[in-house]
């Protein structure tokens, strides 16, 4: 589904304080903290090391999150480009979780014992009331995935980079959402091939 001679160069948001304390964002819209700001830079720096002059040549594109927005802005002034010239997509916002967003993971199986096994039965399908399944995220990117047509620099989200490489590299989908997804590195796509940097 990328389109041919395409390379995605990924990089999830840095860290947050709710990611910290394992408390579901969704599309709430949560702040960088230091540790994020400092994972960004790092990505930053890695993506000058690889590309060097050809990067401003790139397409940059980003999730509109405030989250998201803060990361490409600290990568752009790391690879010395002006922070603010990229274009945001708001096809690229996480996964939206409904009622689950502001809710820490450990407290589910307690406060939502129903929606915790639906999840655990289905993990692909499932839908918190309000929100949205992997199935539908998916969807959704495969759109986004569909007007890709040159080089991009991407910033986004821990469940966009599931779904998109589930899209991509063909998985199944029951593994998609059991994808890791790290902050301090960026995920190069290529053909039907992703590695790490």
């Amino acid at each position: 589904m990328l389109a041919a001679g395409v390379t995605l160069y990924y990089v999830r948001h840095g860290e947050t304080d709710w990611n910290l304390a394992q408390r579901y964002q969704g599309q709430r819209d949560i702040p960088l903290n230091d540790t994020g700001r400092g994972q960004a830079a790092r990505n930053g720096r890695t993506l000058l090391d690889k590309l060097g002059p050809d990067a401003e040549a790139l397409d940059f594109v980003a999730s509109p999150l405030s989250r998201t927005r803060e990361t490409m802005e600290i990568v752009r002034r790391e690879m010395g480009l002006a922070p603010h010239a990229y274009r945001l997509d708001a096809r690229l916002k996480e996964m939206n979780y409904g009622e689950w967003e502001g809710r820490l993971w450990h407290e589910l199986p307690t406060t939502d014992p129903a929606g915790f096994e639906g999840r655990r039965a289905d993990i692909w399908g499932w839908q918190p009331t309000g929100g949205e399944s992997y199935r539908m995220l998916s969807d959704r990117i495969a759109l986004w995935l569909a007007d890709m047509k040159r080089d991009a620099v991407v910033v986004s989200h821990g469940g966009v980079s599931r779904a998109l490489r589930g899209l991509i590299l063909r998985l199944q989908s029951a593994d998609i959402p059991l994808l890791e997804v790290p902050q301090d590195k960026v995920l190069v796509i290529r053909g039907a091939t992703a590695s790490w940097l």
